[in-house]
């Protein structure tokens, strides 16, 4: 969803498409480039030690709308970003013969981490401002360093670690809590506390058992997911950026896939750019967040299937009730 701007932005869909790529100048496998998830992944490109990877970018702009519309000096441009390292590339692409316009962007390894955001912007002058934003892709592109295969949708990580005795002392003082959700870094993650709750690692490792053992793994693996989708939610919610006017505007990664998913179990009934609009304004002017906890709650028990198990271990509970009666 694209964001509502005071002044006339373009309708038709901005397309962008990765072409090629090269890494220090040999070709990357197209097996590391995937135009379904729009993804490229430069882990184990087969080279342990490079330097800069080059995208080849191929961008379609709806031109009989340009040309029609009231923007003049347009001009497209590939930008490359990653939040946890501040990287900012931007290259211009020129028109091409077919009508699209084609173009470098340039990946330097030792300026970036674990995954860039690409995607294409499309500037215009309009009503005599230089440089408004009129259009851009509604999905951009993520170039991943740490993934050997172009995934888009990246799984929560789980991790089970001793919280009292363990190798990480900031997990001590929950060394009673069965599990905490951390999502400070690019990947969420679960760590599951291995020694709160006797015997509880073994009943989620496992795969078959007795009905109870069964119920009590559904019951309580709805209930760390729900803790995972509220903490997500919280983090992509305090993370949004704004543009220059003040328009929120939606993160990248798995921030944007929590956001996207959630939104309209929280505020019902709103576009997502002014749910965006509306979760940002309660949160930084204080009025309204509370309210809001009860959308978020029943929204992450939504994804976390809270109500189907809990359902679902009530009946197996009266079965079982019944057939010792």
């Amino acid at each position: 969803m694209k964001p509502v701007f005071p002044y006339p932005t373009l309708l038709g869909d901005v397309l962008c498409e990765v072409v090629s790529v090269s890494v220090d100048g040999k070709p990357l496998p197209y097996s590391k480039v995937s135009a379904t998830e729009r993804v490229v992944a430069l882990h184990q490109t087969g080279r342990t030690a490079w330097e800069e990877a080059v995208l080849d970018l191929k961008a379609t702009l709806p031109e009989d709308e340009l040309a029609e519309g009231p923007w003049q000096d347009v001009t497209c441009l590939a930008v490359l970003t990653e939040k946890a390292t501040n990287a900012r590339t931007v290259t211009r692409l020129h028109p091409s013969r077919d009508g699209s316009r084609t173009g470098s962007i340039t990946l330097s390894r030792p300026c970036h981490l674990r995954r860039a955001t690409l995607t294409v912007l499309v500037v215009a002058t309009v009503d005599g401002v230089e440089g408004r934003l009129v259009g851009s892709p509604e999905e951009n592109w993520y170039v991943d360093l740490q993934e050997a295969t172009p995934v888009r949708q990246r799984e929560i990580e789980i991790v089970e670690v001793d919280f009292r005795d363990g190798p990480h002392e900031w997990l001590r003082p929950f060394k009673e809590a069965p599990w905490i959700v951390e999502t400070a870094g690019d990947m969420p993650t679960v760590y599951l506390n291995t020694t709160a709750v006797e015997g509880l690692m073994e009943v989620l490792g496992s795969r078959g058992g007795s009905p109870a053992e069964r119920m009590l793994r559904e019951v309580t693996a709805s209930q760390i997911a729900q803790d995972a989708w509220t903490a997500m939610f919280h983090t992509a919610a305090a993370d949004l950026d704004t543009d220059e006017d003040g328009t929120p505007v939606m993160p990248t990664g798995w921030r944007e896939s929590v956001l996207r998913t959630m939104l309209p179990d929280v505020l019902p009934g709103r576009q997502l750019t002014d749910a965006l609009f509306e979760i940002r304004e309660r949160r930084t002017k204080g009025f309204g967040w509370s309210e809001l906890q009860t959308g978020i709650q029943y929204a992450a028990g939504r994804r976390a299937q809270i109500g189907k198990k809990l359902t679902h271990a009530v009946r197996t509970v009266d079965r079982a009730e019944r057939s010792t009666d």
